[in-house]
C-alpha cells in the first residue's frame, strides 16, 4: 500500500490516485481550489441558479433530500437565506438514533415543508440481507433510496431543483466543475450513486419483487428531462468543510453526540443513522483504512492538525470497531455474530492481507507498530 505524504489516505482507496511526487488527487484539488477559486463567482452562479428555479417553480422552488444532519442542516439554512421554498425529504433509516431524531425536528423547524418516507421494514430488510451477503457493503438500499425517492417526488410535485450538499467525485477532483444544475439521470446515479453499478431491477428476484422494490426505482430519464429537473450540489458554489457546515448548523440548533465519536475523528458526523458505522467499518476490510484517516485528511487538508498527529490519533484509536452497532445490525437482520463475521471475512481484500502467525497483517500499513489481531 502506498500512502499519500501530505495526508494519510492509501491509494486503496477508491477515487483516489497517488501521483510520482507522492501527493493524491484529493490533496492536489484541495490545495487548487484554496488557490485558484472564485467563491464570489461561484455565488453569483448560485443566485442565477436560484432566480432559474424560481422562474421555472410552480410552488415548491427546490427539494432537499435531508438526514437532520449537520450537511443537510447547512442546505436547508443557505437555501432559505436565498428565498427558496423548500421541500425536504427523508428516506427514514431502519436504524435512526435518538439525537437523528431530535435534529431532523430542528432542521424542519427551521422552516420548511418535510416528508418523512419509511420503506416497508420487511422488504428493506430483506433487500439489506442481500446486498450484504453478495456484495459485503450496507449502503446500497440506502444510497439507491437516497437518491430515488427524491427523484421520484421531485417529479411528482414538478420540483424544478434538488440541491445536494458535497460532491464527492468534486471534492475528490474526478469530475468536471463548471456546471449551473445537470440533469441527474439512471447513468449519473449508477456511476456516481454507490450502488456497485446495480440499480433496482437488478435486485428483483424470487424473494424481492419488482414491487416491493417500488421505492428504489427513479423516474425515467424521459420524465426527468420533460420535466427539466436539473440537480446541484452547494459544495461547488460554497466552500464546502464539515467543521463550517457545522459551525453554521450548531448556531442554528443542531447539536452533537454528547458522548464522542463512534467512527471517524468527528462527533457531530454520522450520528443519525446507528448501521452507518457498518458501512464505515467494512472499509477495513476491503482497503486497508477507516473512517477515521478521511476525517483526519481533511483536517490535514484544512490547516487544522499535521500529518504526524494524525497517524498518533490512529494509532491511538486502532481500526474502531463499532461492536454494539454490529449487534444491533445482526438483531436486526436476524443473524448471529459468527455468521456477521463470515460474511464480511469473505470480502478481506488479499491483495492488501496477508495471513502470518495466525493474524491477519498488511505490509507496509501505515503505522509500523501496529498490534495485529
Amino acid at each position: 500500500m502506498n500512502y499519500c505524504k501530505k495526508c494519510i489516505l492509501p491509494d486503496t482507496r477508491p477515487g483516489i490516485v497517488i501521483a510520482n511526487n507522492g501527493v493524491c488527487n484529493a490533496c492536489k484539488n484541495s490545495l487548487k481550489k484554496q488557490e485558484e477559486t472564485d467563491w464570489e463567482r461561484r455565488r453569483l452562479m448560485f443566485k442565477r441558479v436560484v432566480h432559474s428555479a424560481k422562474s421555472r417553480s410552480k410552488g415548491y422552488d427546490c427539494l432537499i433530500p435531508v438526514s437532520g444532519g449537520k450537511d443537510s442542516t447547512w442546505q436547508v439554512i443557505k437555501c432559505l437565506e436565498y428565498g427558496l421554498n423548500i421541500l425536504a425529504v427523508t428516506w427514514k433509516t431502519p436504524a435512526r438514533t435518538g439525537i437523528g431524531a431530535r435534529n431532523l425536528d430542528n432542521l424542519i423547524n427551521l422552516g420548511v415543508d418535510h416528508i418523512d418516507y419509511q420503506i416497508s421494514p420487511k422488504v428493506e430488510k430483506k433487500f439489506l440481507y442481500k446486498s450484504f451477503v453478495r456484495y459485503g457493503t450496507t449502503g446500497i438500499p440506502m444510497h439507491m433510496a437516497i437518491f430515488n425517492i427524491p427523484l421520484n417526488i421531485a417529479v411528482k410535485f414538478n420540483i424544478p431543483l434538488i440541491v445536494y450538499g458535497e460532491n464527492s467525485a468534486f471534492e475528490y477532483g474526478s469530475e468536471k466543475d463548471g456546471y449551473e444544475g445537470f440533469l441527474l439521470d439512471s447513468a449519473w446515479v449508477k456511476r456516481f450513486g454507490v450502488t456497485h453499478s446495480t440499480c433496482a431491477a437488478d435486485w428483483v428476484s424470487k424473494g424481492l419483487t419488482k414491487k416491493e422494490l417500488t421505492p428504489y426505482y427513479g423516474p425515467t430519464d424521459k420524465k426527468l428531462k420533460d420535466k427539466d429537473i436539473k440537480a446541484v450540489f452547494l459544495g461547488y458554489y460554497f466552500k464546502w468543510d464539515p467543521r463550517g457546515s457545522y459551525d453554521i448548523a450548531y448556531k442554528h440548533g443542531f447539536r452533537p453526540r454528547a458522548e464522542g465519536a463512534k467512527t471517524g475523528y468527528y462527533n457531530y458526523a454520522d450520528i443519525d443513522d446507528d448501521f452507518i458505522s457498518i458501512h464505515h467499518y467494512l472499509k477495513w476490510y476491503k482497503f486497508g483504512f477507516t473512517r477515521l484517516f478521511d476525517n483526519l485528511s481533511i483536517e490535514i487538508r484544512n490547516g487544522r492538525i499535521g500529518r504526524e498527529k494524525a497517524i498518533e490519533i490512529v494509532k491511538e484509536r486502532k481500526e474502531e470497531i463499532p461492536l454494539c452497532d454490529i449487534e444491533k445490525f445482526c438483531k436486526y437482520l436476524g443473524i448471529s455474530k459468527k455468521r456477521f463475521f463470515g460474511i464480511i471475512e469473505r470480502f478481506r481484500n488479499k491483495k492488501i492481507w496477508k495471513k502470518k502467525s495466525g493474524a491477519w497483517k498488511m505490509e507496509g500499513f501505515l503505522i509500523k507498530d501496529w498490534e495485529w489481531k
